[in-house]
């Protein structure tokens, strides 16, 4: 029961990722690598997945500019869960209510900081398993 609930969750953050800032497919691949402990579904689906996911992280760290520009996407989300996390009043020049300003409060900028951590993280272990090494993107290839 633990594995599935841990495994579901893993996979449905997964899924919210992939259009939020975050790492979906690692997510996903790490819900599926639970729930294939139970489901033989999840163990067929478990391969595809963990190539595409490892695939995308090669290819994150092929070049300078998409180092620099993930680094720089996660400290923006960081300072933003910080500002967040702060929650200081709405300026002078906000249009909106007061309740529309940095909606979600506290939770909403403890995961910011939290997806930001995960990114560069994320970026730190693509580095060092893949930039340079063609041979550990070539072994992605065999497998």
């Amino acid at each position: 029961m633990t594995l599935e609930v841990v495994g579901w969750g893993l996979v449905l953050v997964g899924v919210a990722a992939l259009v939020l800032p975050g790492p979906g497919l690692l997510m996903i691949f790490g819900g599926l690598a639970v729930l294939s402990q139970q489901y033989e579904w999840a163990e067929r689906r478990l391969e595809p997945v963990k190539y595409r996911a490892l695939r995308g992280a090669a290819e994150s760290v092929e070049t300078w500019v998409r180092i620099a520009m993930t680094a720089l996407a996660s400290l923006v989300l960081i300072g933003c869960g910080v500002f967040w996390c702060w929650g200081p009043p709405p300026p002078a020049w906000w249009p909106l209510d007061e309740r529309w300003w940095l909606p979600g409060g506290l939770a909403t900028g403890i995961t910011q900081v939290v997806s930001g951590l995960i990114g560069l993280a994320l970026l730190v272990y693509s580095y060092r398993r893949f930039h340079g090494k063609p041979e550990a993107v070539a072994a992605l290839e065999r497998d």
